[in-house]
């Protein structure tokens, strides 16, 4: 459940805090100790009662309890990081902060009032630990039966399903790799195991294989179940044996045979042992179905043999409803009034056969009233989110079960966002990052592990993507269906993470922690949801705001981008964002009435998201922004701003910054170039040059030495003087850049070291609006040695009238070459579509 995530940020904070030494750690290091061990074991129950709490309805009180306690405790440590970084790293206070003594005494209080109430919880949860432990071990021993014979298989029930079937039979029969294995994937429900069950029972299968295996993974995976299944199922008695020689004695029964395997319902798998157990045989075929694609393709599977089941079309679906619906009847519908009825029923069901199958069960059995029918089609969406009544989201809820605690409060955040919503990938990572969900690694920035969670997501088909990068597959925009919507609606609602009405609409309570606000909720609900610690907008329509926002103190996100406020001020906006100082994220993007960042920015010591895209008017930056060392994304992209403050060097956690802007030395107001060298997090740089830029002689080496840096963006803005050709010519790239996109520049050549030598690492790159003529599409003219090629994966090129290129060579200078944006580049030869409009190329798609 999503509070275990909860618990693992605050003692991941707690611990992080004691371990450095942080003067909160030293003020009250008795206090988190105690706390941080009872967390500990409440996490430990919790994770032991994961999947049971829809059986212990007792423990519906103890959650919400504990919940509250987690962001209490949450409140206090962030006030105490807070505090600490203004008294060891404030030029503002000489000592410590005002009120010293109070804070102290207040703090102490709080910690042991709460430490008291966790005992308390100890105490509780003892009743319901017992009970359920002897649940889970009874559960571990209850699998379901392995062998196919037991399924309940209708070899009739492939309705819409015939094309997919055939379509994984042909590449079975087309096969001639000597691993051969394909892939079924997609959202429970959706008729996976079904096509493989007819695969499974064809006839040509039966003439092309020798054996045929039947295995169900599911979630209590064991690999001496499994491999103890397929002893039986090749009819040898496997009691005799150990779990060491099972794996012996199978490869000496099958031998050369050709054998199908079916592997149903794959959640996670030990690769090593798979890859031992798969035959050896040419002549052998696996197919694999399960709900997360990467489990797939780490389990050998192509891309280009994954096959991913659609929703059923609206015939297929009245299809299959009613042979459920009206099974007494063979399938014939009463009347005109029942299928008036059915079909709207079918309209909230998506598609999914599970959901068809399910709603048209339970509707067989009120098919004496029409009445009934009408009643359960007006509490179909309740009948969903009802724990009573879950059979229709039983498969959605398998999927939500079974991840990783982290990743279901991350998935509960999808709740807040209307029906059909176009979500923003970058929105929904920084609200992660914000809420203390994500924490970065050594290898992974916090915003990149964020987007990797989200394309795990993605790949559970929980979530939908409406767009991506395509070369790398990055997700950008994302919506959710509505049933899986409708679930975690539920699930969010149970959590107490929020509130919904019965259209699924939100509505505010004392204790919402967040909130979507959209034009139906009244604003000055705000006044009894004191709580709130994720605020987001959801429309771009102008949105009235009162004084009542004053009371959002517990704030971590904030995110007003591309709004209009016709009731209050800019100015009073920002004051009352400068008081929120827990405030962990802020996006104003677009904000037509922001001029100027005030020096009360500095209040926001807890801020590490600062997003400030596209605010046109955006014209100045007070150098106190600089105070604030949290920082790790600082967006300021397409924004009026002439420089950046000067001590940009001081945010030394800086991972992202956009909007950076290289100028004179003589303006000793703005940060200069130097500067950069201190930022030696930073995997993101995109900058922009002008004609009054300088780069020194001392400065050139600078992006070399930004070892981390993966991403390099530069802005040219059209300027023509040479000199700065000629600067940008000296510079050094950085060791590990992965991505680089050039825009704006009006030069016929290159920068010198962009070139695939210097680059070597590079897999992405992007030529936008350039006069470039020539592009070196390998170094040999650069390299004595033989010359070296490009490694893209990735190419942009957009709006280069002049660039002389010929396509064919280009493919064989560049082998690793899948994917390319190509628009009106007119001097481009022998490419096989027109050049003048946007193509997208992917390698093998003619």
């Amino acid at each position: 459940m999503a509070t275990a995530a909860m618990l693992q940020t605050l003692t991941d904070k707690i611990f992080t805090g004691l371990l450095n030494q942080a003067q909160f750690a030293i003020d009250f290091r008795d206090h988190f100790e105690a706390m941080k061990t009872k967390l500990e074991l409440m996490k430990a129950f919790l994770s032991s009662t994961d999947n049971l709490r829809s059986r212990e309805k007792d423990l519906q009180n103890f959650l919400p309890n504990l919940r509250r306690l987690i962001y209490e405790a949450d409140d206090i440590l962030t006030d105490c990081l807070v505090r600490d970084e203004y008294q060891n790293k404030s030029s503002c206070w000489s000592s410590s902060p005002p009120g010293g003594l109070l804070f102290h005494y207040r703090t102490g209080k709080k910690l042991s009032q709460i430490n008291s109430r966790i005992e308390k919880m100890e105490t509780s949860i003892g009743v319901y630990l017992r009970p359920a432990q002897q649940t889970i071990n009874q559960g571990n021993c209850a699998y379901r039966s392995i062998a196919y014979a037991s399924q309940d298989y209708d070899p009739s029930d492939i309705i819409g399903l015939e094309s997919d079937m055939e379509k994984i039979k042909a590449w079975i029969f087309s096969s001639n790799e000597e691993i051969n294995r394909v892939g079924i994937v997609g959202m429970g429900g959706l008729g996976k195991t079904t096509i493989a069950q007819k695969i499974f029972n064809d006839k040509d299968m039966g003439a092309r294989f020798e054996k045929r295996i039947w295995l169900s993974a599911s979630q209590n995976f064991s690999e001496d179940r499994i491999m103890r299944a397929m002893l039986r199922q090749l009819g040898h008695d496997d009691s005799t044996l150990d779990e060491s020689h099972l794996l012996h004695k199978i490869h000496q029964i099958l031998g050369d045979k050709s054998c199908l395997i079916v592997m149903d319902d794959v959640w996670r798998i030990n690769l090593d042992w798979w890859n031992k157990l798969c035959p050896t045989s040419e002549n052998s075929f696996v197919v694999i179905t399960s709900r997360d694609v990467e489990v797939t393709m780490s389990m050998g599977v192509d891309i280009a043999r994954i096959h991913r089941p659609r929703t059923l079309n609206e015939e297929e679906s009245w299809s299959l409803f009613s042979k459920y619906a009206f099974s007494t009847r063979k399938g014939k519908c009463p009347n005109d009034q029942f299928e008036r009825v059915g079909r709207d029923v079918l309209e909230k069901c998506g598609g999914l056969p599970l959901a068809i199958k399910t709603i048209g069960a339970l509707l067989a059995q009120k098919l004496y009233s029409l009445a009934e029918w009408k009643k359960i089609n007006e509490d179909f969406h309740q009948l969903t989110t009802e724990r009573n009544n879950s059979e229709v989201m039983a498969s959605l809820q398998l999927s939500y079960d079974e991840l990783p605690s982290l990743l279901k409060q991350c998935l509960l955040c999808f709740s807040i966002y209307p029906e059909d919503f176009e979500i923003s990938g970058e929105q929904i990572v920084h609200w992660w990052v914000g809420e203390g969900l994500i924490q970065g690694q050594d290898t992974k920035t916090a915003a990149e592990l964020g987007f990797q969670y989200l394309s795990d997501l993605v790949s559970r088909c929980l979530v939908e993507v409406v767009h991506r990068r395509g070369y790398d597959g990055r997700v950008y925009s994302c919506k959710m269906h509505d049933l899986v919507r409708d679930m975690t609606i539920k699930i969010a609602k149970d959590e107490a993470f929020c509130s919904f009405d019965e259209q699924g609409r939100q509505k505010l309570r004392e204790d919402s922690r967040w909130l979507g606000f959209t034009n139906d909720i009244d604003p000055k609900s705000l006044k009894i949801s004191s709580k709130l610690r994720a605020f987001l907008l959801m429309s771009s329509a102008t949105v009235s705001l009162d004084r009542n926002v004053e009371l959002l103190m517990s704030l971590r996100v904030l995110d007003f981008s591309y709004i209009k406020l016709d009731t209050i001020r800019v100015e009073d906006l920002l004051n009352w964002i400068c008081s929120l100082k827990r405030l962990a994220s802020l996006n104003l993007s677009g904000l037509p009435g922001l001029k100027e960042v005030p020096s009360s920015v500095q209040k926001l010591r807890n801020l590490q998201i600062l997003v400030l895209r596209k605010c046109n008017n955006l014209a100045k930056i007070q150098p106190s922004i600089t105070n604030l060392k949290k920082l790790i994304v600082l967006d300021l992209g397409s924004c009026a701003l002439m420089y950046l403050p000067h001590g940009l060097g001081k945010l030394v956690l800086l991972q992202e910054l956009s909007g950076y802007r290289v100028v004179s030395r003589a303006n000793t107001q703005s940060s200069q170039f130097l500067e950069l060298l201190n930022l030696k997090q930073l995997r993101v740089l995109r900058m922009n040059i002008n004609n009054e830029c300088e780069i020194s002689e001392n400065e050139w080496t600078i992006l070399s030495r930004l070892e981390k840096l993966k991403v390099l963006a530069i802005d040219a803005e059209d300027c023509k003087d040479k000199r700065v050709a000629e600067m940008l010519d000296q510079l050094s790239p950085p060791p590990r850049l992965e991505e680089l996109y050039l825009r704006r520049y009006r030069h016929e050549t290159l920068p010198k070291w962009m070139n695939p030598k210097q680059l070597s690492n590079l897999q992405y790159l992007c030529l936008e609006d350039g006069d470039i003529i020539n592009f070196e599409t390998s170094s040999e003219s650069l390299d004595s040695n033989g010359g070296s090629k490009w490694i893209l994966e990735g190419l942009c090129l957009k709006f280069m009238p002049n660039l002389v290129l010929d396509w064919q060579i280009l493919q064989k200078d560049i082998p690793f070459l899948c994917y390319a944006e190509i628009s009106r580049c007119f001097n481009l030869k022998n490419f096989p579509y027109p050049s003048d409009k946007p193509i997208v190329w992917r390698k093998n798609q003619d």
